[in-house]
């Protein structure tokens, strides 16, 4: 990030080109034909209006009935908007549409630090989740099948709630029909200042992803960091006992009857560990697991589109994980798939 820059620079200058590119890929991959787009607002439970917009394949009638895909993106909890998103979400229209399990994609534009600091998006997520759910006839989408993913900071929110719904505590969300799966990229799971009861877990700390990969490209440790000051998760007091920020550092018991999980997960990227822990987590613990890992590749490198090779298996291992989460995934061993 350059240093003379202001937060607000920043986020101007990642969200317009990161629209940018979505909109190329639209045009270039023949996006924009094949799928039809529609926004909505969603109003929150602290009386704002996020937004929301939902994607169906063309070649499937309006009125018939998906499955949904509720898709919360990438962006440290700072960068990303509504229109980002348009080609990763399109992606997974196209690309299942041929097949038994078409589905609806619903992105959620929540909102972001350092203006809404923690636990607004989590908030936001939620509050999403609700609207799908009491919109079903709206949106033409089927509420006993939907799954939730995300990238980076959306895979962060996506594992806290499916994770609250299944603990149970969270009334509102244990009465919605449960979550079919949940498909986790690059995903951030706990705080820095509880990283120490995952490190106590590695045969020595120096094998650790924040070590290995303390000055990795795109994100490196200290962005993180910064990240968690902007978001206001940086601080000492957060409580490992807290699993909405804390949802990797979740027990044998919380975890058990927790949804099909996919994880893709960056070789070098500081959030490595995380990943790889908590799929192990649920494996032992009964859930199915689809475990990939992007060799020495870091943190958020699919923006490389066509220049890395990878970037098709990541649409794959989101648009696959979807599927297999309709489907009906069995517990397995514990097998990690090198990309």
């Amino acid at each position: 990030m350059p240093s003379n820059l202001s937060i607000e620079q920043l986020k101007a200058a990642a969200n317009q080109d990161r629209e940018v590119t979505a909109a190329k890929a639209m045009v270039a991959e023949g996006l924009v034909s094949q799928v039809t787009m529609q926004d909505y607002q969603i109003p929150t439970q602290d009386g704002q209006m996020i937004e929301a917009r939902t994607y169906r394949p063309s070649s499937v009638p309006a009125t018939q009935c998906l499955p949904i895909y509720i898709h919360l993106h990438g962006g440290g909890f700072v960068f990303g908007t509504l229109s980002s998103e348009d080609a990763i979400c399109s992606r997974i229209v196209v690309s299942l549409a041929s097949t038994e399990s078409p589905v609806l994609v619903v992105n959620v534009n929540y909102r972001h630090a350092p203006e809404h600091g923690y636990p607004t998006a989590w908030d936001d997520a939620e509050d999403a989740f609700h609207w799908v759910h009491d919109h079903l006839d709206e949106i033409n989408g089927d509420g006993e099948n939907i799954v939730i993913g995300g990238i980076s900071a959306g895979a962060y929110l996506t594992a806290s709630l499916t994770l609250a719904q299944n603990i149970g505590k969270n009334v509102a969300l244990a009465q919605r029909p449960k979550v079919r799966g949940q498909v986790l990229m690059i995903p951030p799971l706990v705080t820095e200042s509880c990283y120490a009861s995952q490190v106590a877990q590695l045969r020595d700390p120096s094998v650790s992803s924040y070590v290995q990969c303390e000055h990795a490209p795109i994100l490196p440790v200290n962005r993180i960091r910064l990240f968690n000051q902007l978001l206001g998760a940086a601080s000492g007091s957060v409580l490992e006992s807290d699993r909405r920020i804390n949802p990797g550092l979740a027990t044998a018991e919380e975890v058990k009857g927790l949804p099909a999980t996919t994880f893709g997960i960056a070789g070098r990227d500081p959030l490595r560990d995380e990943g790889l822990l908590f799929a192990m987590l649920l494996n032992r613990n009964g859930v199915p697991t689809d475990v990939n890992v992007f060799r020495g590749l870091p943190h958020g490198f699919r923006r490389y589109g066509d220049k890395l090779s990878a970037s098709k298996q990541w649409d794959e291992v989101m648009s696959q994980g979807i599927k297999r989460a309709l489907g009906n995934s069995e517990p397995c061993e514990f097998v990690i798939k090198a990309h």
